[in-house]
């Protein structure tokens, strides 16, 4: 079991962001130890990692909401959360294509300008 700090210098999320997880019901396992306050489950750990990579990747909290709801509910649902990540995925490959074009043009001018570089370079020293 970790405690809210924990989580926190593990995931790099200020505890208020947890809280505000727990709060919407993004995580939704969260137990109290003796005294009250949070405590984290290797599950739950687990839950937010999933939770973290579908943000990071653009899901907006709304859908990551209606996932989370969506497993509450129970395998009546199992379509429809398999449906949600499939669709998430293949925004991600829409993404990361658009941005390996991208950076092939960014690499493609650096190109250009070591060419631009070394023609110059070479016209200031002729031993070059």
């Amino acid at each position: 079991m970790y405690t809210i700090t924990e989580v926190g210098k593990l995931t790099g999320l200020p505890a208020s962001t947890l809280r505000y997880y727990e709060e919407e019901g993004i995580l939704p396992q969260v137990d109290r130890n003796d005294i009250g306050r949070r405590v984290y489950s290797e599950e739950v750990l687990a839950w937010l990692e999933l939770v973290l990579a579908l943000k990071n990747t653009g899901m907006s909290i709304e859908r990551i909401k209606s996932y989370t709801a969506m497993i509450t509910e129970g395998d009546d649902r199992l379509t429809d959360r398999r449906e949600m990540l499939v669709h998430h995925k293949q925004e991600v490959e829409q993404t990361l294509a658009k941005t390996q074009m991208n950076l092939e043009k960014i690499i493609r001018k650096i190109a250009v300008y070591d060419v631009l570089m070394h023609r110059q370079l070479k016209n200031r020293d002729p031993l070059i």
